[in-house]
């Protein structure tokens, strides 16, 4: 049976220093592969088991990454193992086939979007208009499909994200607070939709699925099976689903576990 295992990178597979969580003695912490490097720094890693994991799971079952991440920051990432043949960035807005943007699946996108949704300017100019220059340090489109604030987060108002998730929602849009970062996305835009569309072209019978935020809810209810680390927002919502396992490792050491689930899931059930 063809298994396609879909999952989120950032804070799932893949961690920044700040959020790896260790816990135990230094003398004790994983050894550590560094995945990305931005501007000659290095910027994210996963541990080296967690690579080897994922060098078998590439070799075992089609692995699409699966990131809201624009596909020049997806490029920054060296990830161990065979070289994904599928990759979905943009939150689902580009789905890529060894490395290019496939044009019809673009185009299909960018026409629900504008079927179903307010237009990105409305939105860009609330968030000017709203986002208070005390705790917002910088703000961005991606792909020219959604905005995103970077944030002073020990300065940033609860209320205020509240205040615009209902602003959103009321247009279309739905609201995602990731670390430092604040997510405006059409709710036409989805991992899921992308999900599905390779697992129509691959033939796959069994998805499976893995993601920490909001932004991941969607795929995770699409998959025929879940898991979600025991941090990020779907954590601290108490989030669950029908078929989505709850684990309780965090940070870096849960990307790890999650890589052991879907293997074993892909050798148990595929």
């Amino acid at each position: 049976m063809a298994v396609l295992v879909a999952s989120d990178l950032d804070r799932t597979l893949i961690y920044s220093a700040g959020a790896l969580a260790l816990t135990v003695p230094d003398a004790r912490a994983p050894r550590l592969l560094c995945v990305e490097v931005h501007e000659s720094r290095p910027l994210s890693y996963l541990t080296e088991t967690a690579a080897q994991l994922l060098t078998e799971l590439g070799d075992a079952a089609v692995f699409v990454p699966t990131t809201t991440r624009t596909r020049k920051q997806y490029e920054r990432i060296n990830l161990p193992g065979p070289a994904p043949r599928y990759a979905i960035c943009a939150n689902g807005g580009h789905l890529l086939v060894d490395g290019v943007s496939d044009g019809d699946w673009h185009g299909r996108v960018l026409a629900r979007l504008a079927d179903e949704c307010a237009p990105l300017d409305e939105v860009r100019a609330y968030l000017t208009a709203h986002a208070d220059p005390v705790w917002l340090r910088k703000q961005r489109v991606a792909e020219d499909l959604f905005a995103y604030l970077v944030v002073e987060r020990e300065l940033l108002p609860e209320e205020w994200v509240k205040g615009l998730a209902v602003w959103a929602e009321n247009r279309g849009w739905t609201v995602s607070l990731q670390g430092r970062k604040i997510y405006a996305v059409p709710k036409p835009l989805t991992k899921s939709a992308a999900m599905r569309e390779v697992a129509r072209r691959t033939g796959a019978e069994l998805t499976l699925a893995a993601g920490d935020s909001l932004l991941d809810a969607d795929l995770l209810l699409a998959a025929d099976r879940g898991w979600r680390p025991g941090h990020g927002e779907l954590a601290d919502a108490g989030w669950a689903g029908p078929a989505v396992s709850a684990l309780p490792e965090r940070g870096v050491l849960a990307g790890e576990r999650i890589l052991r689930e879907f293997l074993k899931a892909v050798r148990t059930e595929g």
